[in-house]
């Protein structure tokens, strides 16, 4: 509408370029991180939003070419144009060329351009439906078929292309009522809507399948084809929604599926399979041990490990034979305040400690468990028998209490530690330096020692006379020079102006 096309024009973009364009996350370098809206935000022919908003994505592009029938031709110089070459199966409705120097061919380039993208025609589906699956088949004029995305090419305008587009339920969500699609050409302004209305009713009695093949009673199969009136039975009334939950409060089918004649139908999930006879089982919501889940050893239903026999554990990664481990001396499981996970007793008493959870210093008081002791202090008519368990049960025991110097040392002083090693380190640090430098010193010392150039006599007449020193003087005499001969005429005076002049 801002450019204004005709609504039966034929609308064509041409893009020169010789650089790659932004994309998405490209503005993240520089902290704009607002996602497109997809709207032109122009103002006197200039794009406002460049410093606030992101670059549009792919999938943004091909959407408002597929919306307003757009093509575009993309010319190109240089070595992006295969970037561009790239995009091309991204972007439907598109092509690219390469443009020459100062675009000598640029003519040529879009008349080309604009025959190959009319003479292509493909489909593609709009609003998709869940649980609906759309198959396009495109029978081109030379007869060959080929996928509706992929479409027929160099089709003329007398040409006539069919398509044949065969339309599956995958699952009876009779929820979501009545729906459409619409089935549109790359590049045109029609459209097709195809209004899908999705009955649902029980299976025959006979539980015919369309090969011959009896249907599932638990997981009833929506592809199965419907028998004739007179041989169904069933009556959608009959089975009412209660008896697809596990419990009064749940959901139908734990929300993963669909009430048909009395029996759930699961949906299909991406990450996994969803089964049970509420659609509360699946394999893929559950904890995984080293890749797999439950490890292996169970199932998961409703997002627990339901493990197999002979292993434990919330991930089932435990084998029961485990347990051995967990008993004391005296035969008792984790001495009956804990409980037994991976041959580790966990104790459920928090007064309790130990491998066994054994120690427990305030479950027992001393007077309950010398309660039965207390006969022992009046042994008169007592059995012999009675008097030996007295004096080995019930001997008398002194009970000194100590204090004891706590193990834990007062909260060091960070800041005399601090200053401890800073010093000690100073103090090495120096004393290293101070021995290389009398190492150096003595080295030196002996070296000049050693050297004859620097030798100083000590008796008093060495010091008082200098040695003498000789002088001498070089001189080169030179040879007698040849000599030379030459006549020179005189002239006169007055024939040497006439020379000159």
């Amino acid at each position: 509408s801002h450019i204004g096309w005709r609504k039966e024009a034929k609308r064509l973009l041409l893009v020169m370029t010789d650089q790659t364009s932004h994309l998405a996350l490209d503005s993240k370098l520089a902290g704009i991180v607002v996602p497109n809206d997809g709207n032109c935000h122009l103002r006197n022919n200039v794009y406002v939003k460049s410093t606030t908003m992101e670059h549009p994505s792919l999938g943004q592009l091909s959407e408002k070419l597929v919306d307003n029938n757009i093509n575009v031709i993309f010319a190109v110089q240089g070595k992006q144009f295969h970037w561009y070459k790239d995009l091309l199966p991204l972007l439907p409705g598109t092509i690219a060329g390469e443009i020459q120097s100062k675009a000598a061919n640029l003519n040529n380039l879009v008349v080309e351009a604009y025959k190959k993208l009319i003479s292509e025609v493909k489909v593609q589906v709009e609003n998709q439906v869940h649980g609906v699956d759309f198959n396009i088949t495109a029978i081109c004029p030379d007869g060959n078929r080929k996928p509706g995305a992929v479409g027929c090419g160099n089709v003329t305008s007398n040409d006539e292309v069919l398509f044949n587009v065969t339309v599956t339920m995958k699952n009876c969500d009779v929820t979501g009522g009545k729906t459409y699609a619409i089935i549109k050409p790359i590049g045109f302004n029609e459209t097709t809507k195809i209004h899908i209305h999705r009955s649902c009713s029980c299976q025959c009695e006979d539980h015919r399948g369309p090969e011959g093949q009896c249907v599932d009673e638990i997981l009833l199969d929506p592809k199965c084809v419907q028998c004739e009136e007179s041989k169904c039975h069933f009556d959608e009334d009959q089975f009412p929604s209660e008896s697809c939950k596990s419990h009064k409060d749940q959901p139908i089918c734990s929300g993963r599926g669909v009430c048909i004649c009395g029996k759930c139908l699961c949906h299909k999930a991406k990450h996994g399979k969803v089964y049970g006879k509420y659609c509360e089982k699946d394999d893929f919501s559950c904890p995984y041990h080293h890749g797999d889940m439950c490890a292996g050893h169970g199932e998961c239903e409703a997002g627990r490990c339901q493990c197999f026999s002979g292993w434990e554990g919330d991930r089932c990664q435990c084998p029961s034979a485990s347990a051995q481990h967990c008993v004391n001396p005296k035969g008792q499981v984790c001495s009956g305040r804990g409980t037994c996970v991976c041959g580790r007793c966990e104790c459920t008493d928090p007064r309790s400690i130990g491998r066994f959870c054994e120690h427990c210093p305030t479950c027992h008081t001393g007077c309950s468990e010398n309660w039965n002791c207390k006969q022992c202090l009046h042994p008169h008519n007592l059995s012999q028998a009675v008097l030996d368990q007295c004096k080995t049960s019930c001997a008398l025991t002194e009970v000194h209490y100590m204090e004891q110097t706590p193990e834990c040392l007062s909260s060091p002083s960070y800041l005399r530690i601090f200053f401890i090693i800073f010093i000690v380190t100073f103090l090495i640090g120096l004393l290293k330096v101070l021995i290389i430098r009398q190492v150096i010193l003595q080295w030196n010392s002996n070296k000049i020692k050693s050297s004859s150039d620097y030798r100083v006599s000590t008796s008093k007449k060495d010091k008082l006379i200098l040695q003498s020193v000789c002088t001498r003087a070089v001189t080169y005499r030179r040879e007698k020079p040849e000599e030379i001969k030459l006549d020179i005429s005189k002239l006169n005076a007055h024939e040497t102006f006439r020379c000159n002049f």
